[in-house]
């Protein structure tokens, strides 16, 4: 008879092991580091975060990259719809560089509609690094090289249009970036503040400042919104030059937007200020401002960060729709919202639907924003599943 012998099971898992490597790496891992990498989880936050990289900079380097001037103009390209760069000419032979054609103007004998064809006639090499307008790029350094310009600057390159005078919808969308999306950082920093400082000492003292706070910001917010901007945006001069154009709208948006930071503030520090570690800093002396700005704002930076991502798209839409309804800035400044001011006559949107392109760069912008608001708000908290 043969005697089996017995199997030998695989080891129990004993408790108490000493942790592998990646469980390593998280307990000695820092509060930004755990947050980092879920924050790499959240994939359309990643992407939100890439294109907003890529919009910010066209805005910083805003000469270099528009074609043209965003103030040149060419009545004889009105309403000019987009041109496409080639790489076959319409002969079907292959050409490089790429290249553009010419474009010419037709009347309709009929209905007297003007309208463009290409003019095979004229073929005009794009090129990178090209020499076309003069610029300052931020005001001091001159240039006249672009990153895209048809060679020699000899011909028309209206990748998405021209508007009624004429002028280059690409550059004014990148140049108009510039402003649109500088407001809203500046707006949301100035609300910060103002937040910070408010729903700070409303949630750490409490009593009757906390109650005053509290009243104002629930009428602030009882209160339409864009009827308060254009109340507000009426009090500006309209003699003003642009800059200080600029910095009161700003400042209007601004004095509508603390709100929610100031209640989001005041709960965590409610919530803070009988924690051990704000004792000891008054056990140690600190004085009540310090402990503020130093130990219990600093305890919540990563939603506070989250916070003013998200509240960044609602400084772009407000900039937008006054612009838009002519209450905000006002030519010649560039902004996205002055470009949509063209898309209020319906028959020209018809015929020049490229008009509306600016109100996808708002919508392109402020979808990338809440995406990656929602990313930040779920590493805010890395130990929440």
């Amino acid at each position: 008879m043969t005697i089996r012998e017995p199997e030998i099971s695989e080891a129990p898992e004993v408790v108490g092991a000493p942790p592998t490597t990646s469980e390593e790496k998280v307990y000695v891992a820092s509060q930004w580091q755990l947050m980092w990498w879920r924050f790499r989880k959240h994939k359309m936050a990643g992407v939100g975060g890439v294109v907003l990289i890529i919009f910010y900079t066209l805005a910083i380097f805003c000469e270099f990259f528009a074609p043209f001037d965003p103030l040149k103009f060419d009545s004889r390209l009105v309403f000019a719809p987009p041109q496409a760069i080639r790489l076959r000419s319409v002969q079907g032979t292959w050409h490089w560089p790429p290249f553009i054609y010419g474009v010419k103007q037709q009347i309709d004998p009929v209905s007297y509609r003007r309208t463009y064809v290409a003019d095979t006639s004229k073929v005009y090499n794009v090129r990178l690094f090209a020499r076309g307008d003069p610029y300052k790029l931020w005001g001091l350094i001159p240039s006249t090289i672009h990153l895209l310009g048809t060679e020699g600057n000899a011909g028309p390159m209206y990748l998405i249009g021209t508007d009624r005078m004429g002028r280059d919808m690409l550059s004014r969308l990148i140049y108009g970036a510039r402003i649109s999306l500088s407001i809203g950082l500046v707006g949301v920093f100035l609300s910060l503040i103002v937040g910070i400082l408010i729903g700070g000492f409303s949630g750490y003292y409490g009593g009757i400042f906390d109650i005053i706070a509290q009243r104002i910001i629930e009428f602030l917010r009882s209160v339409p919104t864009l009827p308060l901007w254009m109340a507000l945006s009426a009090a500006v001069p309209p003699f003003w030059p642009p800059l200080q154009v600029y910095f009161g709208i700003t400042l209007v948006l601004s004095l509508i937007g603390w709100t929610g930071m100031a209640r989001v503030v005041r709960g965590k520090f409610m919530a803070l200020r009988e924690e051990d570690f704000v004792m000891a800093a008054k056990l140690a002396g600190s004085s009540e401002f310090r402990i503020v700005t130093r130990h219990m704002v600093p305890s919540f930076l990563s939603h506070i960060i989250a916070s003013v991502t998200l509240s960044i798209p609602g400084m772009i839409l407000g900039e937008t729709s006054l612009s838009f309804l002519g209450v905000g800035l006002r030519p010649p400044v560039i902004s996205w919202g002055v470009m949509l001011q063209e898309g209020q006559n319906l028959a020209t949107v018809a015929l020049s639907p490229w008009l509306l392109v600016p109100g996808l760069a708002v919508i392109a912008t402020v979808l990338c924003f809440n995406f990656l608001g929602d990313g930040l708000r779920d590493a805010a908290d890395p130990y929440s599943r």
